[in-house]
């Protein structure tokens, strides 16, 4: 028996509205999963997003105290195979801590909304330089979604008093291991990063100036794959990792999901059915996925994510069946089965198309459409909320259909296979209608926890299990189901999309702007 055999790896996940501790065998192999539910944030202000930040910590060792006590992890010993942990989390969510390494305020989310005010130029040839290449409204809305510039206006006690700034990445890593490191393949943010050399951008860089922060500040950075430091006791004795055991830097969510689908050319892309909806692809070089939008740090070292994103995905679906789904959840939990596979049948009861009614998935802005909203166009007596749920599933597609038709452009390569994942891929007909609306066979991948099977290979390579992550990629991924386009859904969702969804934006941007002027929301 080879010496690796019998290693496992521990990932912890910390997604938007779960932890989950995963444990995987080097083939790719879920073994044991817990998971810990909460409430995503709380919310003092329309758009503001936030968490307490110990309750990060506390959730991540509950999580791992209740896989320990699994009786399948028990009777295998899992709990001392662990050789290597892997830490992947959601991106962009930052944290205050004071010298004493104690949390000064809530960490303030992705998924916030609030602005700062520009209330100091940048230097004159930095603005001189944006104004030449057009790009002035992006570098001033970098500055304006900043949250160091938004705690520094508002909450100039709490950031004179903050001695270290990190993403949720870097907090648990310090939780976890007693130092301040992070993954480059984790900084996802307004932060003071280069991603083209992915690293801390060099002094004379204009994030310096746009977002006044001091380099002691941040963590130390490491690459996916490399040791990010070793379990301490403490951490130990409050998670029931082993002490010393390695942990392994790994990278964001959705840099991990990319891996963990097996998405390695810029001729596959990867789906992701989550919280934040995205289509993602794997590029060697430096592709901007919109002018002037870099490429995020990828799973796989000195690579590169072309990303575009629908910030609010499907938090959408979750958002729906809390308000429209009590009966089915409440039915799934007395027939003992996943709410999901009612909610597939609601879908069902609807003809592909929605009898016409057309969502625009734009429930958050983004930076190109700083004033968008949502907007369900098309209603009519006949609608049911079987119509509106399955609205959101095709407008989510229309909508990442016309992201792959920008990355297609931008990386100057054909995408011809879609890899779905995240937990919305778990419905048949999710996949369906996605392989519909893109005409392009849809994979689905042999575990939903992508995300975490990505972070598991990062810790694989790390610790020498397998040369590279072209071997890692093919010894623990695999397609399980494929969807093929129907034909008459792919010449109904072609007609809808391009005469219909693509004009929508278009046509409803100047009302998207009154209700902004009118109500202040969104800021």
């Amino acid at each position: 028996m080879n010496k690796y055999d019998q290693s496992l790896i521990l990932t912890i996940d910390n997604g938007t509205q779960s932890i989950r501790a995963l444990i995987f065998d080097l083939k790719g192999n879920l073994l044991a999963k817990s998971k810990v539910e909460f409430e995503p944030y709380f919310s003092e202000n329309p758009g503001w997003a936030e968490q307490n930040v110990e309750s990060f910590w506390i959730n991540l060792k509950l999580c791992c105290q209740q896989l320990w006590q699994q009786s399948n992890v028990i009777n295998n010993e899992y709990q001392s195979k662990i050789t290597a942990v892997s830490l992947t989390t959601q991106r962009g969510s930052v944290i205050n801590l004071d010298k004493n390494y104690k949390p000064l305020r809530p960490c303030i989310l992705w998924l916030d909304q609030r602005l700062a005010k520009i209330n100091k130029k940048m230097p004159w040839y930095w603005s001189a330089t944006f104004k030449c290449i057009g790009q002035s409204k992006v570098i001033e809305y970098f500055r304006q979604k900043a949250q160091i510039n938004w705690i520094r206006q508002n909450e100039a006690d709490i950031w004179h008093k903050t001695d270290k700034f990190l993403l949720l990445s870097g907090y648990l890593t310090y939780k976890l291991i007693g130092e301040f490191k992070d993954s480059t393949g984790a900084i996802v943010g307004y932060l003071p990063f280069d991603y083209k050399k992915q690293n801390w951008a060099k002094k004379i860089d204009w994030k310096w100036h746009a977002l006044d922060i001091k380099p002691s500040m941040l963590p130390e950075l490491v690459k996916p794959g490399e040791i990010l430091g070793l379990i301490t006791e403490e951490a130990a004795k409050l998670t029931g990792i082993q002490t010393g055991t390695k942990l392994i830097a790994s990278a964001s969510d959705k840099a991990c999901e990319v891996l963990g689908s097996g998405c390695f050319e810029p001729s596959t892309a990867s789906l992701s059915y989550g919280t934040t909806a995205t289509i993602n692809t794997n590029n060697k070089k430096y592709v901007e996925p919109q002018a002037f939008i870099p490429p995020y740090p990828s799973a796989i070292p000195n690579h590169y994510n072309s990303e575009i994103m629908i910030y609010r995905g499907f938090w959408m679906v979750n958002w729906f069946k809390k308000e429209f789904g009590q009966s089915e959840i409440e039915k799934a939990k007395s027939l003992g089965v996943s709410p999901e596979s009612l909610f597939d049948g609601l879908v069902k009861q609807v003809a592909p198309g929605s009898l016409g009614l057309i969502l625009q998935p734009y429930w958050s802005p983004g930076i190109k459409n700083l004033e968008a909203k949502g907007a369900i166009l098309g209603f009519g007596d006949v609608h049911t909320r079987a119509h509106i749920y399955r609205s959101i599933l095709e407008g989510l597609a229309y909508a990442l259909r016309e992201g792959k038709h920008t990355l297609e452009k931008r990386q100057g390569t054909k995408i011809n296979s879609l890899i779905i994942s995240g937990g919305g891929s778990q419905s048949d007909a999710a996949m369906q209608l996605s392989a519909d609306i893109f005409n392009l066979p849809t994979h689905r991948p042999h575990t939903f926890e992508t995300s975490g099977l990505g972070a598991a290979m990062n810790a694989a390579v790390g610790c020498g299990y397998y040369d590279n992550y072209q071997q890692a990629t093919q010894q623990m991924t695999h397609i399980i189901d494929t969807f093929e386009p129907i034909k008459e859904n792919v010449a109904l969702y072609d007609e809808l999309y391009s005469k219909v969804y693509l004009k929508m934006y278009k046509q409803l941007k100047p009302i998207y702007t009154q209700i902004k002027k009118i109500t202040g929301y969104p800021q």
